[in-house]
């Protein structure tokens, strides 16, 4: 009986992983498709966000189940009280993918990010795609040490999203208000997914430790 209860413990860490796994490859899809301008692209994972969606109610489910008939406590009830709390995480950065791609949608054929500042988009999305990346790695080897190190790794996120507001605010800025309002928008869900990134890994030291991130460095 304990031997299936881990199994099922271990299937909310491999769902977890797999959140992460699509949430990536969205953000990636959305970041070519905002730059590109690529409708098929963004229309796409626009409907795949409803499969991390799926994964994140089918987790929960099974979260409460575990909880319901077996009633868990110490260690196992930590890991799932904490795994729900990183699903939600990873459901709000499929959010934040498909938000970036229904920017991409909406400037239609136009790219919605002008040339000067898409080296820019291009570095914060690809510091996304490699903070999820190792979020899952994280997950699946239960590894604090890179847990606690990524926050660091976030920092280059913040820095970028400060340049973006530069160039808004530069008096060379020509490209007027609405396009203003997009770069803002996506600046935002760049940070905020890197945000929860850094998120889902404080929350994996707990899972482990059973300390807060703070104590555990």
């Amino acid at each position: 009986m304990r031997d299936a209860f881990h199994e099922e413990l271990d299937s909310i860490s491999e769902t977890l992983v797999e959140m992460t796994r699509l949430v990536g490859s969205a953000m990636a899809r959305a970041t070519t498709a905002l730059l590109d301008a690529d409708l098929t692209l963004a229309e796409s994972v626009i409907a795949a966000d409803d499969k991390v969606d799926e994964l994140q109610h089918t987790l929960d489910d099974n979260s409460f189940d575990l909880l319901a008939r077996q009633q868990p406590v110490a260690g196992d009830l930590r890991t799932i009280i904490t795994s729900l709390r990183m699903s939600a995480d990873l459901e709000r950065m499929g959010d934040l993918a498909r938000h970036v791609a229904k920017v991409a949608r909406r400037r239609y054929p136009q790219s919605a990010i002008p040339p000067e500042i898409r080296g820019t988009i291009v570095e914060m999305g690809d510091i996304a795609s490699e903070l999820v990346s190792k979020v899952g790695s994280i997950i699946a080897a239960r590894d604090v040490e890179a847990a606690l190190a990524l926050e660091a790794e976030d920092d280059e996120m913040d820095r970028l999203h400060r340049s973006l507001f530069k160039s808004l605010m530069d008096d060379k800025w020509k490209h007027g208000i609405e396009t203003a309002v997009d770069v803002t928008l996506c600046g935002r869900y760049y940070e905020r997914f890197a945000d929860h990134a850094v998120s889902v890994a404080k929350r994996l030291v707990f899972l482990v430790t059973g300390e807060h991130p703070e104590a555990a460095a």
